[in-house]
């Protein structure tokens, strides 16, 4: 394995601990609609696709002119509480201090819009530790696609085997393996990890990532 410069993060589920306030959002919407909550557990399940996919499975069977009112009211819930509950998971802030440390240049690829990934790391004063953050909206194409890899590969100059993508669902491992980057799997996230059975390394926390072979 040669020297990894770069390291690409995904966000909700591998980062940051978002569950409970994406839960909120989806519940608050629901109920506009005069449906019933869901579980965290539920929603958990609705997560990684970006908003608009979760809210299309939030209200199954709803028309096209419901799925536009349900994701205008879950955004902007979501923007206004993004960080009610939202934190870092363990070990994250201390983690991509070491990994700075040691050189190593850090990204997020996130399937949420650019704007709100921003938002959210700074008031978790994260923002910080980050050369390039890239969302939903950044490119035409999102995770699983490569493309969001591939951009952040051309724009630091770096070659896949070079680079790193640590996730927590079948979309992060995706994407990193389809631009033949190194890929981490984070079982502590959101996704099952069944779904993290093809990345080249799994950890079970965060600061799991500096006992890898960096």
């Amino acid at each position: 394995m040669q020297p990894i410069e770069l390291i690409i993060f995904d966000l909700d589920g591998t980062l940051t601990d978002s569950l409970a306030d994406l839960t909120a959002a989806t519940n608050r919407m629901r109920r506009h609609f005069r449906r019933t909550d869901l579980s965290p557990e539920q929603v958990r399940q609705l997560v990684g696709q970006g908003s608009r996919n979760l809210v299309e499975r939030a209200l199954p069977g709803a028309p096209a002119e419901e799925i536009e009112e349900g994701l205008s009211i879950f955004l902007a819930h979501n923007d206004a509480h993004i960080a009610d509950k939202t934190r870092l998971y363990p070990g994250v802030a201390e983690t991509l201090e070491a990994l700075q440390g040691r050189g190593k240049q850090l990204a997020v690829i996130s399937n949420k819009n650019v704007a709100l990934c921003r938002k959210l790391l700074a008031l978790l004063g994260a923002d910080g530790y980050f050369a390039a953050i890239l969302g939903a909206d950044s490119l035409p194409f999102r995770k699983p696609s490569p493309e969001p890899v591939l951009k952040l590969l051309a724009d630091f100059g770096v070659p896949p085997r070079r680079a790193m993508m640590v996730g927590d669902s079948i979309n992060d491992i995706a994407a990193g393996l389809g631009a033949g980057v190194v890929t981490v799997g984070c079982s502590y996230g959101y996704g099952d990890v069944a779904e993290l059975s093809g990345a080249d390394f799994l950890i079970d926390t965060f600061a799991g990532l500096l006992e890898l072979p960096l």
